[in-house]
Formats: C-alpha cells, sequence, structure tokens
C-alpha cells in the first residue's frame, strides 16, 4: 500500500475529536458532557481564527450490536443506521458543530484498519497464538469482553464486565473473572482454546514512556495513572474476536474479526480522510505532520485505550501521535450516579422536553475545567444559574442597552462615551477570558464573560440613561454607545458557549460573523437592529402533587406466545432510552401482528414480577369495562416520552402491583381521567381502544 507523503504546510492544521459514541444506544446528558465541552471549544478555535476542523463518528462494531439488532429481528447495518439518524438528531439540538460526522463502518475505516493492521504486522509487532475463550454452550458463542461478567479478580467487586473493573479500573482478560456468567443467558460458561491475534503492547513500554514524559500538555494526574500501568507491565493485546461478530474480517481469515477497540479510534483517522475528500485537503497533513496538532477528548473511563492502545498502534505504524488527551470526569444528577431507577438518567430528547439546549451548554460550561474532576447537573442550581446568571446578568443587560438605545436614539450608535478605566478593564478581562478558553478552564471564562456583563449593568446604572437624556443628550447617547459596544463583546465572547444567542444577539447589533479580533469598541456611526427578549427565565416549580406512577410511551417491537400461559403474550418494547420486556394478558382481545409497532402506554416503575416462570419489567396499560381489555395509545407520540396528568409530578420510585391497583382511573369519552385530569403527552391526549364510558383503568 501507498506510504503517505509529508506534509508541507506553514499554518498548524488542528484536528479535534470527542469519543465515538456507541451505535446501540442513545445520547444521554452524560455523553453531552464531552460533545458539549469539545465543541465550546472548537467553536473558541474557529473564532481565533485557527485552521481547525472536528470530527466524530458512530463506534458501530462489535458483539453487543449483532446481538441487539438479532434480538430485534433486523441487521446490523439497520441497527446502526437507525442509531445513526437519532445521534446526529441529538448533535444537532444540541447544538454541536462536527465539521464532520462519520460511522466506523466504512470503506474508509476498513482501509485504514487494514494498513495499520499490516505495518504492524510487518515490522513484527503482532503475531498469533491458541489461548483459552470463554464459550456459552447454550448461546453457542464465544463469549465477547461484555458479555461475560462475573468478580473482579483484582478487587472482588461483583457484576463486572469480562475486560475492565468499573469499580478499580483494572484491566484483564475475559477468562481471569471469577465465578463468570453469561451475560445473555446467565449460564455459567466454559473454556476453550482458539486461535489469536495479539499486538505487541509490551515491546512499547519504553516509547509510551518517553512520549508522556516529553509531552507536556497531558493532565499530570493522568500521566501519573499511566506511569503506574507501564511499571507493573503491559500485556500484549488481543486484536481479534471469534465470530459471529459485527466488524471487519481480518485478511485471509474465514471467522477471525478485528476487536471493536481496534478500529473504533481508526475511526478518527477514517472520519478526517472522508472529510477532506469532500475538501480537497490531504489527510496526511493531520495524521501524519509534524506541524499537525490533534486533541483527543475523552472521559476518564477509557484511559486505558487512549494513553496506552492507540498511541502505541500510531507508533508502531508511523502515525502522528495526539499532542492533547483531555480528560474529564463523569455526570452525576443531584449528587448521584445517573440511575433509571431513582429518576436520574436522562437522554438528550428528554432533557429537551422541559429544558432549553443552551441553557446546559451554559451550566456545563460553568462548571467544566481542566482537571478530571466530575460534575453534578444539580437542577436547583441549574435554575438558579439561569434565571440569577444568564437571564438577570447577561441577557437583561444586552436587552436594555439595546433596547433604550431603539428607543430614544432611532437604534443609531455615533461616538462612545471615553471611559478608558472601564474599557481597558473589560480589554484585560477578555484576554484573561481567551487564556482560559485555551486551557479549557471554561468555568473561569464564564465568571469573566458575567463579571463583563456585570460591569456593563452597573455603567448603565450608575448613568441613570433614563434621567441624563433630559439634561444632556449628547452624553446620554455616548453611554448608550459605549454600552452597545459592550453588548458587541459579550456576543462575541459567549459565541462558543452560546452560538445561537449570540447570533441573535449579532442579529440585533445589525452585525454578523463576528471575530476574535472584533472585541474592540469600534462600532461607531451605525444603525443596530430591533432588540428582543433572547432570555426569559425558567419557571419557577411549581408546587404539584404526586402521582404513584411513572408512566411513558413505549412502541411494541415484537410479540412472543407466552410458553406456559395461553391468555398471555410476551412483548419486546421499546421505552426511547432502553428496551424491556413485558408479560401482557391481552391476547385473545389482541392478534399479534396487530400489536406490532402500537404506541402504548406503559408503567416503567413497576416493580419487575414473574408471570407464569417469565420475567415482566413494567405493566401496559388497558382499558376495561367488562368486555376485554382495550389498549391505551398514543400514536403521534415517540418511545419515551413522558405521559401524565395535569399539574402532577410522575413519581420514579418502584411500585409494587398492590400499590398500582389502588390508584383510581376511569375512561369517559376514551380518554383516561384521575381527579378530573385527563392522560396526555406534550404532543397529544392519550386514546383508549375498546372500552366504555364507566370502564377501568388496569
Amino acid at each position: 500500500m501507498a506510504k503517505f507523503r509529508k506534509a508541507n504546510s506553514s499554518k498548524p492544521k488542528i484536528l479535534v475529536t470527542s469519543a465515538l459514541p456507541y451505535a446501540n444506544g442513545h445520547v444521554h446528558c452524560g455523553h453531552l458532557v464531552e460533545y458539549i465541552q469539545t465543541d465550546i471549544f472548537v467553536r473558541f478555535l474557529r473564532l481565533i481564527g485557527e485552521d481547525v476542523i472536528y470530527v466524530c463518528a458512530d463506534d458501530t462494531h462489535g458483539a453487543p450490536i449483532e446481538i441487539k439488532a438479532a434480538e430485534l429481528g433486523i441487521k446490523p447495518e439497520q441497527l446502526i443506521a437507525d442509531v445513526y439518524k437519532e445521534h446526529v438528531q441529538d448533535f444537532n439540538n444540541f447544538l454541536i458543530s462536527f465539521d464532520n460526522y462519520y460511522t466506523t463502518n466504512s470503506p474508509e475505516n476498513k482501509h485504514y484498519s487494514d494498513l495499520i493492521f499490516e505495518r504492524l504486522k510487518e515490522k513484527g509487532f503482532i503475531y498469533t497464538k491458541e489461548i483459552e475463550v470463554t464459550y456459552c454452550e447454550n448461546c453457542k458463542r464465544t463469549l465477547p469482553d461484555r458479555y461475560v461478567k462475573g468478580k473482579c479478580p483484582k478487587c472482588n467487586a461483583p457484576d463486572q464486565y469480562g475486560d475492565v473493573c468499573e469499580s478499580c479500573n483494572a484491566a484483564y482478560k475475559t477468562i481471569d473473572l471469577i465465578e463468570p456468567y453469561c451475560a445473555i443467558c446467565k449460564n455459567k460458561p466454559i473454556r476453550k482454546t482458539s486461535k489469536h491475534y495479539f499486538f505487541k503492547l509490551s515491546k512499547f513500554s519504553k516509547k509510551l514512556q518517553s512520549w508522556l514524559n516529553k509531552n507536556k500538555n497531558l493532565q499530570q494526574e493522568i500521566k501519573n495513572f499511566v506511569f503506574n500501568w507501564i511499571k507493573n507491565g503491559l500485556e500484549d493485546w488481543n486484536i481479534s474476536r471469534d465470530g459471529p461478530y459485527f466488524g471487519f474480517r481480518i485478511p485471509g481469515e474465514e471467522d477471525k474479526y478485528y476487536y471493536v477497540w481496534l478500529d473504533a479510534p481508526i475511526g478518527y483517522i477514517a472520519s478526517t480522510d472522508n472529510y477532506c475528500k469532500k475538501h480537497g485537503l490531504r489527510t496526511e497533513d493531520y495524521w501524519n505532520s509534524k506541524n499537525s496538532k490533534i486533541y483527543h477528548f475523552i472521559g476518564k473511563d477509557i484511559i486505558y485505550f487512549h494513553f496506552l492502545f492507540w498511541p502505541a498502534m500510531l507508533i508502531g505504524s508511523d502515525f502522528q501521535l495526539p499532542r492533547h488527551i483531555p480528560v474529564h470526569g463523569f455526570l452525576t444528577v443531584n449528587g448521584e450516579k445517573m440511575s433509571k431507577s431513582r429518576g436520574t438518567f436522562f437522554t438528550a430528547r428528554e432533557f429537551l422536553q422541559k429544558y432549553e439546549p443552551e441553557h446546559l451548554r451554559f451550566y456545563y460550561a460553568g462548571l467544566l475545567n481542566s482537571k478530571m474532576s466530575d460534575i453534578d447537573l444539580n437542577f436547583e442550581d441549574f435554575g438558579k444559574k439561569i434565571n440569577n446568571e444568564l437571564a438577570a446578568n447577561i441577557g437583561n443587560f444586552c436587552y436594555r442597552a439595546l433596547n433604550f438605545l431603539n428607543k430614544n436614539f432611532y437604534g443609531e450608535v455615533k461616538e462612545i462615551d471615553n471611559n478608558k478605566k472601564l474599557t481597558n478593564e473589560i480589554k484585560k478581562l477578555a484576554k484573561n477570558i481567551e487564556k482560559n478558553y485555551y486551557a479549557l478552564n471554561f468555568n473561569e471564562a464564564v465568571k469573566g464573560i458575567l463579571h463583563i456583563s456585570s460591569l456593563g449593568n452597573k455603567y448603565f446604572q450608575d448613568n441613570e440613561p433614563w434621567k441624563l437624556i433630559n439634561k444632556d443628550r449628547e452624553n446620554a447617547h455616548k453611554i448608550l454607545g459605549l454600552s452597545a459596544n459592550i453588548v458587541k463583546i459579550i456576543s462575541i465572547l459567549i459565541q462558543p458557549i452560546l452560538p445561537q444567542f449570540s447570533s441573535k444577539l449579532q442579529e440585533q447589533l445589525n452585525v454578523q460573523n463576528l471575530k476574535w479580533k472584533d472585541i474592540n469598541f469600534e462600532l461607531k456611526n451605525h444603525k443596530i437592529g430591533k432588540e428582543q427578549i433572547l432570555i426569559r427565565k425558567m419557571e419557577e416549580k411549581e408546587e404539584k402533587q404526586k402521582f404513584p406512577l411513572d408512566l411513558k410511551v413505549a412502541k411494541i417491537l415484537d410479540v412472543k406466545d407466552h410458553p406456559n400461559a395461553d391468555k398471555l403474550y410476551i412483548l419486546d418494547i421499546d421505552l426511547g432510552a432502553e428496551k424491556r420486556q413485558l408479560v401482557a394478558g391481552i391476547k385473545g382481545c389482541y392478534p399479534a401482528d396487530e400489536l406490532k409497532g402500537k404506541k402504548i402506554i406503559v408503567v416503567s416503575n413497576l416493580k419487575p414480577a414473574k408471570l407464569r416462570g417469565v420475567e415482566s419489567n413494567g405493566m401496559l396499560l388497558a382499558g376495561d369495562d367488562g368486555t376485554g381489555p382495550g389498549l391505551l395509545t398514543a400514536n403521534e407520540s415517540s418511545p419515551g416520552d413522558k405521559v401524565y396528568f395535569e399539574g402532577f409530578d410522575n413519581a420514579t420510585e418502584q411500585v409494587t402491583y398492590e400499590e398500582f391497583a389502588k390508584i383510581n382511573m376511569s375512561v369517559k369519552n376514551s380518554k383516561v381521567h384521575f381527579e378530573n385530569r385527563e392522560l396526555k403527552t406534550d404532543k397529544e391526549m392519550v386514546k383508549v381502544e375498546k372500552t366504555k364510558d364507566g370502564g377501568k383503568v388496569r
């Protein structure tokens, strides 16, 4: 294969990536920490005029994809195509500005995976050997890392996956697990031998240590982790998996595939290549040039892969190493680990049902810094920051200044007040904000922007232009001119965090596409546009009564007969953020083909129970007037949408069937009623099929 040509460019090319989201689930608020962090940094680099591109891709390979697709009765390609659309929409909703968002299941990724594999093989860094693997006789398959669980061999923590312990971060082999079990069928697996390919990671200890020592851009706390791993000895890395496996087949093999962690990071190169082909650029200018700068933004759960496996592969195959790998911590919600059962797990779409995307961007920015610390999404604090900082400080100043200028001076900025003390202080603060953006200390950047806005508010308030205009109209006009310039500067400084707000604010100023170099006080002899209130306070929480159920829209994916009961179905349902199995007694009233694709209402917080030997995780709701059940439906809503009675907050704590049975919901005009309220989603009223007035909902 052709060798890369050396790049010849005087201006540094910057490539920024976020970790690739796995293509078997929804984007959630924990994921968004990283994508918002990366996007803020990239937007800042664009503002200051750097030559930067931001690429990412769906991570689409591996046994979980193949197994999930089989469960849904579709091909893996269909599953990853569906998830890709959802991911792209979610990222667009939160204003994540990828230059290229791609997929690892691509011809470019196959090309570079084979290229790197062959280069490593030619240099003697890849070999084969027979090893013991974990095999499930019931499922008739070798169990990959994520499909065998057991106790960690290092710290004895229970229910750990077969590659990395989430409790102590130790990496190990699947066969090292204590008391292993198949995560699919729960049976105890056996061991058998199989030939596999290995990458000689052990040969790269000195080179990795040298890279870590020389690279002053990496967080010291992370380097200390990695040095410790190297000191304890690096083991060679199994880079192949037995079929069935959804991924790229290893050249010359019939039933061996690249392990997903081999081709997943190569997706960074593949996505770059895909972008370059579309824009007349050269991939080697990013990946084979000493003049390029590569940033990988990642979470602390994938340090081992990005600081050991990935750089060793790059060194061994003659690619450029990353200069920066900023690592962030995890997200907690209201001080707790994200949890569905506790109601602290929110998908991107669930968040948007209640809040604005830029509100989350602002809140995260106010917490993010260059450390690996976890951050907490505390909703009480979230409301206060949006109301007191974003709305009452920034939004209020910008609106007041432009409103007064339009009302009293026809929106014209002429001369500006020569207040050197104020303008010099703002220039100094802007310089510090620039440094903090560069250093990824977004929390300090936010403080600086709020400080400038507070100075603007104080300047406006102290000068009282509403009084001064009657005494010294010319001076009042100059004060408004300086205020408008401060608004302009704020619109630039806050653009990486709030791109929509910034764009609308610049539209009101009758300017557009301002860059960092426009942070000055030179807006003169200019007419602004019509002002509008761009940020409103979040409504204070109404005191709502608690409704003991957590009701959601679910889509029926599959229907099977219960093996031990003639009147029961086993339903596979899609709840938006997850898939579940329900057992339902509706077989006599609904044929299976009529149920598939139907959008129903389920109690998602009902305690799991076994019905005639099959576990049911929740319960569908149906009306009953004595003639048989009629399903509750919401055809215009999406899986996972909240279903509620106005004035009531759904509970998240688990309830028993006995507690559910005490709730008195009835049917009237094909609607569900509870305490004179009708059951609804944000898109429609819930309907009840086949049930007369007076029927009960069970």
